[in-house]
């Protein structure tokens, strides 16, 4: 094992590219270092503060020489704020290093050669996007923000350049009129999310009011749902996702997994005869039926359970397409091979986290399954995250 270097050591590095977890890669005397808030190209002088056999992470104490990519980060919360980690890059630079994040995902976890292009859609804006947020309050110290980089400490954060205005006003009108002592926790989660119209919903386990329902718009459907309710995040974005994941196909049978509040579930049920949507938070479904309800739909069928239970427990069944939208944690083994079991003609899997998307796209390649597209879309931009959805094609 290297013992050249402990942590606290500095050193020179010069950053090759950036990789999975938004993390740029510098290699040293037989060793290979991870490098938070770099740019392609900086010679920045860094500080060691893990290591672990031949691989070190370090934080940046000074950027020596600055990559061609490099811009000032515009957020003076930048590097402690624990949101955004990509605010150190222009724009052009964050698309790039996401597409290099799938590919090198898809080869190193997934084993897959994908040649082709991935082609990538831009955020409209990159500030400004972000329609939900999640905020944190401690009450004995009367602040609210973010967690720190890397930690559960509270960075307290007066403004924040990637919210919706709407939800800007939101977290200001909080910190100015919130009554600190009224709360029995020293520490609250708040959840919000702003409507197409600019109203606002809020949530807390530790507020009296109940969280309003809002109505987004999107793609030709109205969806109403609130803060408690799970909702894609870019404002402006919501029609080339829908766009990207359904597409024009039809046909007579479809599956919606992890459903939420019937995003997908709507543009499919003008698509398809039958279409059944599964999500087993409650509180997503009622919105889900609500929804389907709203558009007039009769030809939807949800139900609230779990992904893993209901795949258990279909036999057999005829499925034209089949829409995968899973958590950033993604699913478990058994679900993956108990829908592959099914053999839907086509399945779109929607994925935001691509190391997982990798491994799941694996065990369907490695079952009868050809990939037909792979497009990446911005919906967090100024992060290393990255929407990806795979179109799939079954060879039986």
């Amino acid at each position: 094992m290297n013992t050249k270097y402990t942590i606290g050591d500095r050193l020179q590095l010069r950053i090759e590219k950036i990789v999975p977890r938004g993390l740029g890669i510098a290699f040293a005397e037989g060793m290979t270092f991870f490098v938070a808030l770099a740019a392609a190209g900086d010679l920045v002088d860094a500080r060691i503060k893990e290591v672990k056999g031949k691989i070190a992470f370090a934080e940046i104490e000074s950027v020596v020489e600055s990559g061609p990519d490099r811009i000032e980060p515009p957020c003076p919360y930048f590097g402690k704020c624990g949101g955004c980690d990509f605010q150190q890059m222009n724009y052009a630079a964050q698309l790039g290093a996401k597409v290099d994040i799938v590919r090198d995902c898809l080869q190193r976890i997934g084993k897959i050669e994908w040649d082709k292009e991935i082609p990538t859609i831009p955020s409209p804006e990159p500030f400004g996007y972000r329609l939900r947020a999640q905020w944190h309050a401690n009450t004995n110290e009367k602040t609210i923000g973010y967690f720190r980089r890397d930690s559960r400490d509270l960075v307290d954060i007066e403004y924040c350049m990637i919210l919706k205005p709407e939800l800007q006003r939101e977290l200001t009108e909080l910190r100015e009129n919130v009554s600190w002592e009224t709360y029995s926790s020293d520490k609250l989660q708040i959840d919000a999310a702003v409507g197409s119209g600019g109203e606002v919903s809020v949530f807390s386990d530790e507020f009296v009011e109940p969280a309003n329902d809002i109505l987004i718009e999107a793609s030709g459907e109205k969806y109403q749902f609130s803060a408690r309710s799970f909702f894609q995040g870019n404002a402006y974005l919501l029609d080339k996702l829908i766009e990207t994941a359904v597409g024009e196909i039809s046909g007579v049978n479809a599956l919606d997994l992890y459903c939420g509040v019937g995003f997908f579930t709507l543009p499919l049920a003008r698509r398809f005869q039958n279409v059944a949507g599964v999500e087993e938070n409650h509180g997503a479904i009622e919105f889900a039926r609500q929804n389907a309800g709203l558009a007039g739909l009769s030809n939807i069928e949800f139900r609230a359970e779990s992904v893993r239970r209901y795949l258990s427990n279909v036999i057999e069944s005829e499925l034209d397409f089949v829409l995968l939208d899973p958590p950033r944690a993604g699913t478990e083994k058994e679900t993956i091979l108990n829908l592959i079991r099914l053999r839907p003609k086509r399945i779109s899997y929607v994925a935001c986290e691509p190391s997982v998307l990798a491994r799941d796209l694996k065990r369907f390649v490695e079952n009868g399954y050809s990939i037909a597209s792979i497009t990446a879309l911005d919906m967090f931009p100024q992060t290393h995250h990255v929407e990806t959805v795979v179109q799939l094609t079954s060879a039986f």
